[in-house]
């Protein structure tokens, strides 16, 4: 069993690499550790590795290892701003750092998955090895896209809800509006009253304003990291009325409104692509059916008359 005992071997020696590894970083304190204290406030760079914690013994030995095939898989791919424009738009508190390091786990766990059957294979039939690595190696490749078609969807599904909630949220915001209160009260009490993406989204604007971003900067800045040519819309009309002093309330139920008509629209474009697709059990299971039923007993009455 030479193809055993040489992934037998090579398994023992990348564990006792990285045990080796986590030892010499554990010993030398990380640059990122003297320094951060004293620059706490500041922007974290993407460059830098994401920080581990040390009561994670899976992240204090692999961690090290796993920031740099991180940075590997950034190197080849790229894309770092669309990166981080997604996880944006997803709503998740990732930076690309840590994305990347999720995309190389990902595409382990796809190669364990591929190498144990391919290693009782290779066993059996050592002449077969090569093209098993091959398909190892496949196999972490789309573990690593899957993770980033994942967030592909993570953005699309948290824009659906945005926009179902759209409506009602700007609503609210129209009524608080016209009741008297001002345009930060009505934020306040429309982001109590709710829950979901579109008010967490307000939640981050009402927290701008409060700590002394002018409101008209802090809508601004949620139609730039929007996805949503409607929200964009919505950010934008808020900052306008603030600053020219419009009426608000006629623009958000405008906006509500414009926003179910679309709604309205796209359901009845989804349900005439569905006609189609409601077809098929109709023609290939159904009318066959029929066609039997009505043929059979006339078939069966002239194999008992025919001599």
């Amino acid at each position: 069993m030479p193809v055993a005992g040489a992934l037998l071997g090579a398994a023992i020696g990348l564990g006792l690499w990285l045990v080796a590894t986590a030892l010499l970083d554990v010993r030398r304190t990380q640059l990122a550790v003297r320094v951060l204290p004293y620059v706490r406030d500041l922007p974290r760079p993407e460059s830098l590795p994401a920080p581990v914690s040390s009561t994670n013994a899976f992240a204090g030995v692999f961690g090290p290892s796993l920031s740099a095939a991180g940075r590997a898989v950034e190197r080849v791919l790229g894309g770092a701003a669309s990166v981080r424009r997604r996880l944006q738009r997803a709503g998740l508190e990732t930076d690309v750092a840590q994305f990347r390091v999720e995309q190389v786990i990902w595409g382990l766990v796809a190669f364990a998955v591929v190498a144990v059957p391919s290693a009782a294979i290779a066993a059996a039939s050592p002449e077969r090895s090569v093209p098993l690595l091959i398909f190892c190696v496949i196999a972490f490749a789309l573990g690593v896209l899957l993770r980033e078609n994942r967030l592909t969807a993570q953005v699309t599904h948290r824009e659906r809800l945005i926009l179902q909630e759209f409506p009602t949220v700007a609503e609210l915001l129209a009524l608080a509006v016209a009741a008297g209160e001002s345009p930060v009260a009505a934020l306040d009490r429309v982001v109590r009253r709710t829950n979901g993406e579109l008010s967490a989204e307000l939640g981050r604007v009402l927290a701008q304003v409060r700590t002394g971003t002018p409101i008209t900067r802090a809508f601004d800045e949620l139609a730039s990291r929007s996805g949503l040519a409607v929200v964009s819309r919505f950010a934008e009309g808020i900052a306008i009325a603030v600053e020219r002093g419009t009426p608000l309330s006629d623009v958000l139920h405008a906006q509500a409104g414009d926003v179910r008509e679309a709604g309205r629209r796209a359901l009845i474009e989804s349900g005439a692509r569905r006609e189609v697709l409601m077809m098929i059990p109709v023609v290939f299971l159904v009318l066959p059916t029929v066609v039997v039923f009505a043929f059979w007993p006339g078939l069966v009455g002239l194999r008992l008359v025919v001599p």
